[in-house]
This record gives C-alpha cells, sequence and structure tokens, in this order.
C-alpha cells in the first residue's frame, strides 16, 4: 500500500506539479527579461538563462512563454529549449527550439494543433522575429535520434552552408514517455526592430 501511494504520489508530481513550479519559474524569468531589457543590459547567457520570449498565437493569445539556452533537463524545466549550436534567433541558418508536451509547463502540449501557415513570434531586446510554419504539428515524427533536423539546412549534409533563416520546433510524440519526436520547419518572415525604450 505505502508502494502504491508513492508511486501515485510520484505521478501526481510529475503530471501535475512540475507545471505549478514551472510555470512560476516562466513567468519569473519572462518578467525579469523584461526588465534586463529596458536597463539594456546585455549579460552573456548560461545554460537555463532566458534569451527571447516565443509567442505561438495557435496556442492562444496570451500564450508567452520564455526561450532559455540550452535543451537538457533544467533548462527544459524552466521554458522552450533553444539548441545552443543552432542559429539565433533571426539569424542565417537553422534557429532549433524544443519544449514539452506534458510536465514541466508543457509549453509544446498543443504542439499537434499546429497548421500550416501559423506563425511563431520570438522577441529579442532588439528585434521581433516572425516565422511561418510550412507544415502541421502532425505531419513529421522522427526517432529521437535523428538529429538531422537540427543540422544548419534540415536534410542536408550537416557541413552544407546555410543560406535563408530558418525555424526547427520538435517536441515528444506522444504525451506519455515516447521516443519519438515530432517536428515543424518554418521560414522567417519578417524581422521587425523594436522601438527604443524610454
Amino acid at each position: 500500500m505505502a508502494v502504491g501511494v508513492s508511486m501515485l504520489s510520484y505521478v501526481g508530481w510529475e503530471y501535475y506539479g512540475t507545471n505549478i513550479v514551472s510555470k512560476r519559474a516562466q513567468a519569473s524569468l519572462s518578467q525579469g527579461l523584461g526588465e534586463q531589457w529596458a536597463s539594456e543590459q546585455e549579460k552573456n547567457p548560461v545554460r537555463g538563462d532566458a534569451i527571447a520570449l516565443v509567442r505561438i498565437p495557435r496556442f492562444g493569445e496570451d500564450y508567452e512563454v520564455p526561450l532559455v539556452k540550452g535543451v537538457d533537463k533544467k533548462s527544459l524545466a524552466r521554458g522552450i529549449g533553444w539548441f545552443p549550436r543552432s542559429a539565433q534567433p533571426g539569424a542565417v541558418g537553422n534557429f532549433a527550439i524544443a519544449g514539452h508536451r506534458v510536465t514541466h509547463g508543457e509549453p509544446f502540449r498543443s504542439f499537434l494543433k499546429l497548421r500550416k501557415g501559423d506563425t511563431v513570434e520570438v522577441e529579442t531586446r532588439t528585434h521581433v522575429y516572425t516565422y511561418v510554419l510550412r507544415d502541421a504539428g502532425t505531419d513529421r515524427t522522427v526517432d529521437f535520434t535523428d538529429t538531422w533536423v537540427t543540422d544548419p539546412v534540415p536534410g542536408k549534409p550537416a557541413d552544407t552552408t546555410p543560406t535563408e533563416q530558418t525555424i526547427t520546433l520538435v517536441t515528444c510524440s506522444e504525451l506519455f514517455h515516447t521516443d519519438d519526436r515530432q517536428v515543424v520547419f518554418g521560414d522567417l518572415e519578417s524581422a521587425d526592430v523594436k522601438p527604443p525604450q524610454s
């Protein structure tokens, strides 16, 4: 009986408790990032630090999640993770990001609702970058070992020199444990310079 209670407690924590903790951390990171931008103090981010804000209209009008450096477990518990070896937001190359569908704030819970033509908005200290998706959230399933999706030009040899600004979104294929990943690609549509903050 004690083992059963322990198991239920663990499952409850993973699927509910981590969401509460992560959503609080995400809200704090978003606020802190805004304050950092307002003070114009640029810092060199370490793993888990917020570097941008991500908005995906398909996920709701109020959807805004911090983008953090890194895709390790700790970083993904704080927001959407950026693969540091991929391109930076708005840069030429493949800007690759990942997020949980369940637990730890579940920022990509509605990933399978994404449709071709949906937009992903990424706000940095100086710009707002808008990407348009090429496909839907259900179009592409890959094994977690298929790292080609984060290459500079996905589907081409890893040493191919990129000439376009693209985005890759990655998440778990199923709501529960799976080795498969859902992947969506997109292209930069606009890069708007933010007005100076007074």
